[in-house]
């Protein structure tokens, strides 16, 4: 990404500056979803589409519809020899927690969902959306407490269940029944990322393992 006043080159995953006036500087992430329209529209009923620029669009410039099956073709380039723990562009959920990282591969997401883990020395879950698509990530934690979160056998993944008060809880991280009706769970920064994108920015990462706690 360039930006308008001084030029500047920025790395779009790190928000750092790696070119220009600003280089060096780092930009302040916050928190965001990358969710599909039906379950964000479900979420927030009254809420705004931005409209694609027809002039963007007659240039050509917006990318095609089939995007990421075309990137899948591509081959991978990246200044550090690639990691063959994975397929280079398989999909992860990549975490940052205290300096500890870890990827959590989307198939075993869609397995494990919700998978209950500790990262950085906070407890966490990542847990899919009703869609199979969606995905977020939170903190076990409320008032101190750690919770475990569970889906019922024999029903849909959502709500989660936590087994100390027997609570549900959906997709927002918000209890909706039981004695903790009304909590809300502390949203943890999640990227959806290729394999080979999180390890050259996360060296030191370590990839979840299915069926692991």
């Amino acid at each position: 990404m360039r930006d308008e006043e001084t030029g500047s080159w920025w790395q779009q995953v790190t928000g750092e500056a790696i070119f220009g006036p600003l280089k060096g500087q780092r930009l302040r992430s916050v928190i965001h979803d990358e969710l599909t329209f039906g379950l964000w529209k479900r979420e927030k009923p009254g809420g705004r589409v931005l409209r694609p620029d027809e002039a963007v669009a007659r240039a050509g410039k917006y990318a095609p519809a089939n995007w990421e099956e075309r990137m899948i073709k591509v081959p991978v380039t990246t200044t550090q020899s690639l990691d063959a723990a994975l397929d280079p562009r398989a999909l992860v959920i990549g975490v940052t927690i205290n300096g500890a990282s870890r990827a959590y591969p989307i198939d075993a997401v869609l397995k494990q969902s919700p998978i209950l883990d500790d990262l950085g020395g906070v407890p966490i879950f990542i847990v899919a959306g009703d869609d199979q698509k969606s995905v977020r990530a939170f903190e076990r934690l409320i008032d101190g407490r750690k919770l475990e979160f569970f889906s019922k056998q024999g029903s849909s993944s959502f709500p989660l269940v936590d087994a100390e008060t027997g609570s549900g809880w959906d997709f927002t991280g918000k209890a909706i029944s039981g004695t903790l009706s009304g909590k809300q769970l502390k949203k943890v920064p999640a990227l959806n990322d290729y394999w080979f994108d999180w390890k050259t920015y996360n060296p030191q990462t370590t990839i979840y393992q299915l069926g692991n706690r």
